[in-house]
């Protein structure tokens, strides 16, 4: 299954069509997406609210040793470990592990917890075999977090999602019993429903001010929806870029430089991403889903995600 490649339309077709170290076809090979990362998330200002909401989380199910299974940059593994807790961290694209390396090495210096810090890469079809990077606690881990939609990239080849099934069987064998997984999708069924993100898209994960624009288009074969693909525009003003960027106008009249990515999404639908949770942690298993962090959020309120957390029995 690592060798196959997803037959798309060019309208569709991912920017970059890299394959990681370990198999998992990795979207952010071309660099592009990597380099302007932490102006599309926000930076510090967007540890603030979601930091409390993943923390309160994890204390709440007494974690302690974590892995990140999507680090990208190693922005969340960071916001973890200064927040007291054992973090390993792995990712598919070793064009954003090169910016978790580079911060590693920039905070050790003044903080002895990053000397600790395990980061590697590897793909969540094989986590087991992480490079040789990281040693995995005996008995397991207390969490195991995919977060920031980071689970839609694994595309659906088959059409019976089996590849997804085989990510979450092994997200379930990296945890101790009574360990929880941390795992998230946007709204897919509205997206899928308005061709659009929700129009009160929460920016608990992304809140950077620097985004001019975010197309969205929904590839449907068979009456079904198969792939999101989003058109990001990050205004770079001020930021040396190369020569690699377009201009575009801001209403105000303004002309700005921007950098473009584009990124591809299987479209999780909640029922049937809740089933194929429930399918794999077995039948039991505590299942909460969250909208937005939220439990109870108001009658009226579209999720821009939804937070699945489930119990190993």
């Amino acid at each position: 299954m690592a060798n196959q490649k997803p037959k798309v339309d060019g309208v569709f077709r991912t920017r970059s069509l890299g394959i990681a170290a370990s198999g998992v076809q990795d979207q952010y090979s071309d660099g592009k997406a990597a380099q302007v990362w932490n102006l599309y998330i926000g930076g510090k200002k967007r540890t603030g609210e979601y930091k409390e909401n993943m923390v309160k989380l994890l204390k709440e199910h007494d974690v302690q040793n974590v892995l990140d299974a999507a680090c990208g940059t190693g922005v969340d593994s960071v916001m973890l470990l200064e927040a007291g807790f054992t973090v390993k961290s792995v990712d598919a694209s070793d064009k954003m592990l090169k910016y978790a390396y580079k911060l590693r090495w920039q905070r050790h210096k003044n903080n002895p917890v990053y000397d600790d810090w395990e980061i590697g890469e590897g793909d969540w079809l094989d986590l087991e075999n992480c490079e040789d990077t990281i040693v995995h606690p005996e008995h397991g881990y207390d969490a195991v977090l995919c977060i920031g939609n980071s689970f839609a990239h694994l595309p659906d080849f088959a059409g019976d999602n089996s590849l997804q099934k085989l990510a979450i069987s092994n997200f379930h064998k990296m945890l101790k019993p009574g360990g929880i997984l941390i795992i998230d999708h946007r709204n897919y069924d509205h997206i899928i429903k308005h061709g659009a993100l929700p129009n009160c898209s929460s920016k608990l994960y992304y809140q950077g001010d620097r985004i001019h624009k975010i197309k969205t288009s929904v590839l449907t074969v068979d009456t079904q929806a198969t792939m999101v693909t989003l058109d990001y525009e990050i205004d770079i003003t001020g930021i040396p870029f190369g020569k690699d960027q377009s201009m575009r106008e801001k209403p105000d009249g303004r002309i700005i430089p921007v950098s473009n990515f584009r990124l591809s999404y299987y479209p999780h639908r909640l029922a049937n991403f809740t089933a194929m949770l429930d399918e794999q942690f077995g039948e039991g298993a505590e299942h909460q889903i969250l909208s937005d962090f939220q439990a109870d959020p108001p009658v009226d309120y579209i999720p821009s995600y939804y937070v699945h957390v489930l119990k190993k029995q």
